[in-house]
C-alpha cells in the first residue's frame, strides 16, 4: 500500500510541508531529537549499532545503503538514532586505557590521554573534519540540476564517526598487542609493522570516507576523494627509506601530552 498525504500536511497539494511539519524538519529540530535520545538507552537500538560496526570492516557500502532507506523513511541522512555514537565512546575509552596500559602510564596520565584522545582526537577533529567536507561538498560537489538538495552536517559527522571507527580499532586496538615487542624496537621489522597498520588504518578512513558521499545521488565527482591514497602511499614509501616510526612518535607525543 502507498503512503498517503493529508492535505492539512501539504499546502494547496503543491508537496510544500506546511509550517509545522516544515519545524520538524529543520537542523535544529534533528538535533534536539538526537541529544534528547542520548539520554535514553532504552529508545536505542544498539544491535543494530554493532551490526554497522561490522559491517564497517567486512562490507561499508551496506552501512551507506542503510542511510539511503533512512532517508526515504525519516527524510534525513544523518542518524536520528545515537546508539552508534555511545558504542563507540564506550570502545575509545577502553581502548585508551588498554594503551595508557601498555605505555605504562599511571592512573591520572591514562585518564589525561583519554580526554585528550575523546575531546581533541575524535570529537574535536572530528567537528573540523566533518564542517570542512561539508563546506566542500556543498560547494563544489553537488550537480548543477540538484541545487536545491544539501549535504547534512549531521551526515557529514556521521561519515567521520564511520571511517574514524576502523582506523579506531586498527591503531587503538590491533596495534596494541605488537607495541613493545615488535613496533617499538629499532629494527626494521618494528616501523614497517607500526607504518603498514597506519598504512591500513588511514586508507580505510579514506576509503570509507569516500563511499559515504559517493552514496549521496545529487553530488559528482566524489572520485577526488580517494586522491589522498596517493599520496598516503607516497608518505609511507618514504616513512620506510628514512626509517621513521608513526607509532613511535605517536608514543611520544601521547607521553608527552600527559605530563
Amino acid at each position: 500500500m502507498l503512503p498517503t498525504t493529508s492535505v492539512n500536511s501539504r499546502s494547496q497539494g503543491n508537496g510544500a510541508l506546511s509550517p509545522r511539519d516544515a519545524a520538524r524538519h529543520t537542523a535544529g529540530a534533528k538535533r534536539y531529537k538526537y541529544l534528547r535520545r542520548l539520554f535514553h538507552f532504552r529508545q536505542m537500538d544498539f544491535e543494530f549499532a554493532l551490526w554497522q560496526m561490522l559491517y564497517l570492516f567486512t562490507s561499508p557500502q551496506r552501512v551507506y545503503r542503510n542511510f539511503h532507506y533512512r532517508k526515504q523513511t525519516k527524510d534525513q541522512w544523518a542518524r536520528d538514532d545515537p546508539a552508534f555514537l555511545v558504542l563507540l565512546s564506550i570502545w575509545l575509552c577502553v581502548s585508551t586505557v588498554g594503551f595508557g596500559f601498555v605505555l605504562d602510564m599511571g592512573f591520572f596520565e591514562t585518564i589525561k590521554l583519554l580526554l585528550w584522545v575523546v575531546f581533541i582526537d575524535c570529537v574535536g577533529v572530528g567537528l573540523l573534519i566533518a564542517t570542512l567536507m561539508w563546506f566542500i561538498s556543498n560547494k563544489y560537489l553537488v550537480k548543477q540540476q540538484n541545487r536545491d538538495y544539501d549535504v547534512e552536517w549531521g551526515y557529514a559527522f556521521d561519515v567521520h564517526l564511520n571511517a574514524f571507527y576502523p582506523l579506531l580499532v586498527i591503531l587503538h586496538f590491533i596495534q596494541l598487542f605488537f607495541i613493545n615487542y615488535v613496533i617499538i624496537s629499532d629494527s626494521v621489522i618494528g616501523y614497517f609493522v607500526g607504518n603498514t597498520l597506519w598504512l591500513i588504518a588511514i586508507g580505510y578512513y579514506i576509503y570509507v570516507t569516500f563511499l559515504g558521499y559517493s552514496a549521496l545521488p545529487f553530488l559528482k565527482n566524489t572520485a577526488i576523494l580517494l586522491y589522498p591514497f596517493a599520496l598516503l602511499i607516497v608518505l609511507y614509501l618514504i616513512s620506510l627509506a628514512c626509517g621513521w616510526n608513526f607509532t613511535e612518535m605517536l608514543c611520544s607525543f601521547y607521553k608527552y601530552r600527559v605530563k
